[in-house]
């Protein structure tokens, strides 16, 4: 038939294997894949040489320890409370601190769960069918663990914050997998009950109720596995200088808006993203059709710009002593072990005479789904070269201090303009310009967009 698409033939598969043992490359590239990871193969032992952990610019106080999400999607978490607690500990003169992850993460399940269930009411009321595309989306996944940067103001704007020794990581919020299945049982379940509720005419006072009643039963598995945070505490610690320090009580949200707030107002950042697909135009701002962790929070919005103005943004700050917020996709282009983000750490043509990921630009990336935010980490230096361009970075992960520098790793520009998507950075380092673009009504793009991931 015209233009039907042939089967592979037993003759086409064995010239397949004909030419592929007539380069012996081919074989001694099979024969090193067979005993290691192909992507370590893929590593340029000569690029690998030419990185250097050593930058121009660097904030002058880095937080410790270093943190470790574990088996978790906290990433979006944790990159903001690291960026947030150094100039607290400069402020306080502490040597080592971490803010509770999972103080944060507790409200985050139960915030997201409400919101959620009255996504799954508007949803209804908007017409969507259960099997249609927004609904089955919602139903793949009610209560994930990866976020936002918004969705970070909206969780300490309510809830405030907390050092993490008053509310240590229980099982569930080092390994959430077993928890969010439980979640995700019940909220597709409670999804179906308001559904039904919803088709038999039920108003809007019936329908707050069966939500108050779904939401005491999610309050309880939450606490049951993240344990219930403490309403008040008393900040006790010795600083650098061996002195006893004592501040409170507190609620965690005084403890924010009283210690906290004064040397870092969430209030004061903002988030830009870059995103080059020709449908989605610099100079505008975006927001994403139900996606959220609060209902009554404030709305995701994406400022898009070029990615010169979020490199120029991000350098600007850090020469400045503050550290950047950003996401990015993490996996591409990345030695784990090494901890290097760069185009050029793999040779995939030397062993597989195929280039892979870059060979498609950023804008087809998206589009085809190659790529898109994946992962949120910090940055905390930067190369100026003599040019003044910016041209490393130093990167502050969460995956614990086994890789890289100590759990740090090296970013080249050519990576970031390649897979980072969005910078946090406070307002006095972007123009008017650029800041007036929040004044705009959002367009709303759709829940399965790329710009939809959530970094975890």
């Amino acid at each position: 038939m015209e233009g039907k698409v042939l089967s592979l033939s037993k003759e086409t598969i064995g010239e397949f294997s004909e030419k592929f043992y007539q380069d012996p490359s081919n074989v001694i590239a099979l024969n090193a894949c067979a005993r290691s990871d192909p992507i370590e193969v893929c590593i340029s032992r000569t690029r690998a040489n030419e990185l250097e952990h050593v930058y121009t610019h660097k904030i002058d106080f880095e937080g410790k320890p270093v943190t470790n999400q574990k088996s978790t999607g906290r990433c979006w978490l944790f990159a903001a409370l690291n960026v947030i607690r150094i100039p607290v500990m400069k402020q306080y003169n502490i040597d080592e601190f971490e803010f509770s992850q999972a103080y944060l993460f507790f409200w985050d399940k139960i915030e997201r769960a409400n919101f959620f269930l009255n996504t799954i009411v508007d949803t209804y009321r908007r017409g969507e069918e259960v099997e249609g595309r927004l609904v089955s989306l919602l139903l793949s996944d009610p209560i994930p663990d990866g976020g936002q940067w918004d969705m970070v103001l909206n969780l300490i704007r309510k809830y405030g914050l907390l050092p993490k020794k008053y509310f240590p990581d229980s099982h569930s919020a080092e390994s959430s997998g077993h928890l969010n299945g439980i979640l995700r049982s019940k909220l597709r379940e409670f999804a179906l009950v308001l559904r039904n509720l919803l088709s038999s005419g039920a108003g809007d006072e019936d329908v707050k109720k069966k939500i108050t009643e779904q939401m005491c039963s999610i309050y309880r598995i939450v606490s049951i596995c993240l344990c219930i945070p403490p309403k008040e505490f008393v900040w006790e610690y010795y600083d650098k200088n061996k002195q006893y320090q004592k501040h409170g009580p507190f609620t965690p949200l005084e403890f924010y808006n009283q210690l906290i707030r004064p040397h870092y107002n969430v209030n004061d950042k903002v988030a830009l993203v870059s995103d080059p697909r020709p449908n989605n135009p610099y100079g505008k701002l975006y927001t994403i059709d139900c996606l959220g962790n609060m209902v009554g929070g404030c709305t995701i919005e994406y400022n898009n710009q070029p990615i010169e103005v979020l490199i120029a943004a991000a350098a600007e700050s850090i020469k400045n002593n503050e550290a950047v917020w950003f996401g990015c996709e993490v996996a591409k282009r990345f030695a784990s072990k090494l901890g290097y983000q760069d185009l050029k750490i793999h040779d995939y043509n030397a062993v597989f005479k195929e280039d892979v990921s870059i060979s498609i630009n950023k804008a087809e990336r998206m589009i085809y789904g190659e790529s898109q935010m994946s992962h949120a980490m910090v940055l905390t230096a930067v190369t100026i070269d003599e040019d003044l361009q910016a041209v490393k970075w130093r990167v502050e992960n969460s995956w614990g201090d086994d890789r890289g520098d100590k759990g740090y790793f090296l970013m080249t520009t050519d990576w970031f303009k390649e897979y980072v998507y969005e910078i946090v950075v406070d307002k006095k380092f972007i123009s008017q310009s650029v800041m007036d673009v929040f004044k705009q009504t959002p367009t709303v793009l759709p829940l399965w967009d790329p710009m939809g991931v959530l970094a975890d």
